[in-house]
Parts: structure tokens; C-alpha cells; sequence
């Protein structure tokens, strides 16, 4: 998708959804908005908060999704001011689960899909960027949590704060799926070239606040949704 079809996709989208909660009379709203809206994630910076003022660089078009996401919360705060529409903000990281496209850019599914489909598990990269992962059903629970609970004009992480590296990731996924399988790293590792080496939220706010806390481990958040991708996949060849 162009960068700008993206960028209407998002904000006008954004704008015809809270026009059609006025329009109803809804009294809570929740955006599913991005931890992209903060931009590079220094790396000094362990886990990244929602005090955290920083921002993608609104210069360049590669930021499309980003910056629309961050222009999709201030709609939220204008409705909010305007209708007096409770608007709550989801800033959503990185999830895994049966319903995550295995083929797509997502490294966690194509090294599930790796894991059972292929002879190798491969790393594009060179394995040091730094990311975290939920379970969708854990998903689920944080979002019903936020449109019911989260206080207004108000915006929490939503992810888990338990860090890994695409290389380690890659690794357990092959320990806990294909152990006679090999990693195969395409990268350089001694050279860093991700543009953001560092995406993991500090979910205190939603802990604190809310009640909120990651139920399901990385481990066995891989094997379900090993188990129901593999099961799916038996299912479309025995119908085939």
C-alpha cells in the first residue's frame, strides 16, 4: 500500500468511525493505535513508557503509518474535547497467536512457519534488534480491559515488557517446535543496521492502573499457536 493511501486509510478511517460513535451516541471509544506513534526507541531507553515524548520523523514518507496513527490519537483528543466522547488509546506492540499471518513481515510467524514447513529456520537480519511479544488472547483480555476501565484521553502500552532478540527468538522457536532443525542467520552480526534496534513497551501503567499483566508466556504462546497453525494446515491438506 502507497504511503498515502495508508496515511487516508488510517486517519480519515479513523475520523468516520468517531463521527459514526457521536452519531450513535456511544459513550466510550477505544483506538487501537501503534507504540510506532514514539518513534526510534533510544537505546539507552530499556522499555519505553507513554510519558515518553518522542516521535517519528514526520519528513519522511516511510513514516506514513507511524505519524497517521499519532494524527488518529489527536482526533481522539479533539472528539473528546468537542462531543465529550470517553476516548481511550491502545498503543499496541508486538502479539503472536494462530490469527498472525505466517507469510507476511512478521519474523515471529515466518519462524513458526519455518519451523514447520521448511528445512531451516532463517534469520533476514543479523538477529540483534530487540523485540517483545503477547499472546492474542492475553490481546484480547487488555483491550476489553481498556474500552471498559481505561480512564479517558488517556493512553497505555499494550504489550508484553519481556524482552528477546530476533537471533534468541529464532532459536527457542526451533527448541520448542523443530529441535532437529538449524537457524540459519542471513545477517551481519557485527553490524547493526536495523533502523529501530529496540521495540518493548513498559507496561507498568497498565499494570498498575488496571490490573492488567502478561498471562501467557513467550513459550507457550509459540507452541499454541504452533499447535492451531499446524492443525489448520492438516485441516486445508486433507480437504485439498
Amino acid at each position: 500500500m502507497a504511503s498515502l493511501d495508508r496515511f487516508d486509510q488510517i486517519v480519515t478511517g479513523t475520523r468516520n468511525v468517531l463521527d459514526f460513535a457521536v452519531r450513535i451516541g456511544v459513550s466510550r471509544f477505544l483506538l487501537a493505535s501503534s507504540g510506532g506513534v514514539y518513534g526510534a526507541q533510544p537505546a539507552t531507553l530499556e522499555r519505553i513508557p507513554e510519558s515518553y515524548l518522542g516521535m517519528p520523523d514526520t519528513l519522511s514518507a516511510d513514516n506514513a503509518y507511524s505519524v497517521s496513527k499519532r494524527l488518529a490519537e489527536h482526533l481522539c483528543a479533539l472528539y473528546g474535547e468537542k462531543y465529550g466522547l470517553a476516548t481511550v488509546v491502545a498503543r499496541c506492540f508486538a502479539f503472536v497467536g494462530p490469527d498472525l499471518p505466517m507469510n507476511a513481515h512478521f519474523a515471529i510467524g515466518n519462524f513458526i512457519c519455518d519451523a514447520l514447513d521448511r528445512s531451516e529456520i532463517t534469520v533476514n537480519g543479523n538477529g540483534t534488534p530487540l523485540r517483545s511479544y503477547l499472546y492474542q488472547d492475553d490481546l484480547a483480555d487488555w483491550l476489553l480491559t481498556l474500552l471498559e476501565k481505561g480512564k479517558p484521553a488517556q493512553a497505555y502500552n499494550v504489550g508484553s515488557d519481556e524482552a528477546i532478540s530476533i537471533a534468541e527468538l529464532a532459536h527457542l522457536v526451533r527448541d520448542l517446535i523443530a529441535p532437529d532443525k538449524t537457524v540459519c542467520l542471513k545477517g551481519n552480526v557485527g553490524a547493526d543496521t536495523a533502523v529501530r534496534n529496540r521495540y518493548v513497551p513498559n507496561i507498568d501503567k497498565a499494570r498498575n492502573d488496571l490490573g492488567l499483566h502478561v498471562a501467557t508466556s513467550l513459550a507457550d504462546a509459540i507452541r499454541l499457536t504452533a499447535r492451531e497453525v499446524g492443525s489448520d494446515a492438516g485441516r486445508r491438506s486433507g480437504n485439498a
